[in-house]
């Protein structure tokens, strides 16, 4: 993560550190990439299996439903299965209505989770709410177990709103309706935390959200929090909606306030394509982050947009080949090249811009434009290293990725790393 702060973004709000199964949330620590499972959680294998795709693509912390008692049953038996995996990352449940039951009867599932989000809008109402509110936290101070007090606009304490409509109703100065849910919202999060602190869960074991789906709605809401609070806060704009839509949206919502200092923890709600890979939400999460320069997760490239001067579609397909490239190989490059994930490389379309641009990148290759001599220089650390021709310029450069990384990132590589000279292609003048 990037410590020096920049004249534009403001350092980092003050909060308390929470421990999510050994994954440290606030208190200073890098901002937590969370996603959530689609599956049926009584879906033993099938959930599994998604928790473990969500972990590769570097989900640090997963929720599951936990719906009813088929799925609080079969919560075990999925940690189980992680762990035989090698998946060891944190499950959160996410319980409403019930979950005061469910835990209560299934006290496997309570032991097996490492955290618990509960929701004060659904979580009982009328004189139910205080006692099964009540109940859920208890068990987390009996399990040692953390708690996400989740609040949705979409299931807003509905009691807490109209007593803050009715004020406001009466008030010499009234505020907007809007302004008045906003307060709503950050209301109950607020007072469900001090309740679950005269409860005895200590304010190290509380994490806040406050999620609506409206951009200005959002930032506001998280303002207002963290202007009251020195809780750990997760960020996610709730309904974000499917595809460009949802990734822009969530974007510009949780960019802000990451840029102000505010989150601690920030999940990507995309509506997925039918059939659509659930990871995109993990991989939108890590790439703001990245490009706001708040953490580094996997290498950058860098690829022209393209015009009239790039009519080959070479250069498209070599950075996307390159993308493609580094998502199936980061998971055994994390592994084997510490750091590699702040490697930046340059994929660019034609002579304008593009030995600059590679120039610039660890690694970049600038192919040839409309009317161009047909030669791609590669230039590595700033210095031009050599010249491809012919057909395989894509498959020559991608090898030279992996040789750069090998070179730089092995554990042991000496410092002043260059790509060996024996695999190096024959430079054309």
């Amino acid at each position: 993560m990037t410590t020096d702060a920049s004249p534009t973004r403001a350092p980092r709000r003050p909060s308390i550190a929470v421990s999510v199964g050994g994954v440290i949330v606030g208190g200073g620590a890098p901002v937590v990439v969370q996603s959530m499972t689609n599956t049926d959680t009584a879906d033993i294998k099938g959930t599994i299996e998604q928790v473990a795709s969500l972990s590769r693509a570097g989900s640090e912390i997963v929720r599951i439903t936990v719906d009813r008692d088929e799925a609080a049953k079969a919560v075990p038996h999925i940690k189980e299965g992680l762990l035989k995996r090698g998946v060891n990352v944190p499950l959160v449940g996410d319980f409403h209505y019930i979950g005061h039951k469910l835990l209560g009867e299934n006290p496997a599932c309570a032991e097996a989770l490492d955290k618990y989000r509960i929701n004060p809008g659904n979580v009982g109402f009328k004189d139910k709410r205080d006692k099964q509110f009540s109940s859920i936290v208890e068990m987390a101070i009996q399990y040692g177990k953390p708690v996400r007090i989740g609040v949705n606009w979409g299931s807003l304490d509905q009691e807490l709103l109209t007593h803050l409509m009715d004020e406001n109703a009466v008030s010499e100065n009234p505020k907007g309706a809007r302004e008045v849910m906003r307060e709503a919202m950050v209301q109950s999060g607020l007072l469900s935390a001090a309740r679950a602190e005269e409860l005895g869960l200590g304010a190290d074991r509380i994490i806040i959200s406050a999620k609506v789906s409206a951009v200005q709605d959002l930032i506001a809401c998280y303002e207002m929090l963290a202007a009251r609070c020195t809780y750990a806060l997760h960020l996610g704009l709730t309904e974000a909606g499917m595809g460009s839509k949802g990734i822009v949206a969530s974007s510009a919502a949780m960019g802000i306030l990451l840029q102000k200092g505010i989150g601690d923890t920030i999940r990507f709600s995309l509506t997925p394509e039918p059939g659509g890979d659930r990871t995109l939400e993990v991989r939108a999460a890590q790439e703001l982050l990245q490009t706001m320069g708040f953490r580094a997760f996997v290498p950058v490239v860098a690829a022209c947009p393209g015009c009239g001067r790039t009519t080959s579609t070479t250069f498209q397909e070599l950075a996307r080949d390159v993308q493609d490239m580094i998502r199936d190989r980061m998971p055994d490059w994390k592994t084997r090249y510490p750091g590699v994930e702040n490697l930046n490389l340059a994929v660019m379309g034609c002579i304008v811009n593009g030995p600059g641009e590679s120039k610039h990148a660890d690694i970049g290759i600038s192919l040839p434009g409309t009317g161009e001599a047909p030669a791609a220089p590669i230039f590595v650390d700033g210095e031009k290293f050599t010249t491809l021709r012919g057909p395989r310029i894509s498959d020559e450069f991608k090898e030279l990725v992996e040789e750069y990384i090998e070179a730089r990132f092995a554990r042991g590589a000496p410092k002043g790393h260059r790509i060996a000279t024996k695999s190096k292609p024959e430079t054309v003048a």
